[in-house]
């Protein structure tokens, strides 16, 4: 599995109908792609958003980062959606899990 992560936060002034238009657009397309296995966002009292996105492996996330449309996309968040993101990527992560068990 290869793992990307990203901490943004939005603009205060962002037209909140077209950044859900895209965002909407961009799964879609996202979950089209070869090696796509997962994407999940989460908000904060304070409004960081972390997003994670979960593929088969680096060619995948990579292949998916240089797609045309969604370079454009990242074009226009950058012009008029996010105040500030980062990214974090990583290849085969250490997994850690706990699950309690159904005793009935």
């Amino acid at each position: 599995m290869f793992l990307v992560v990203s901490r943004n936060r939005k603009r205060a002034d962002i037209d909140y109908a077209a950044y859900e238009a895209e965002s909407e657009r961009m799964l879609a397309l996202a979950q089209a792609q070869p090696g796509y296995l997962s994407f999940k966002s989460y908000t904060a009292d304070d409004g960081e958003v972390i997003a994670l996105s979960e593929w088969a492996d680096e060619a995948s996330a990579r292949g998916w980062g240089r797609l045309a449309e969604h370079r454009a996309t990242q074009a226009r968040g950058r012009r008029e959606f996010y105040a500030g993101y980062t990214l974090f990527a990583c290849d085969d992560p250490r997994i850690h899990e706990f699950r309690i068990e159904d005793d009935t």
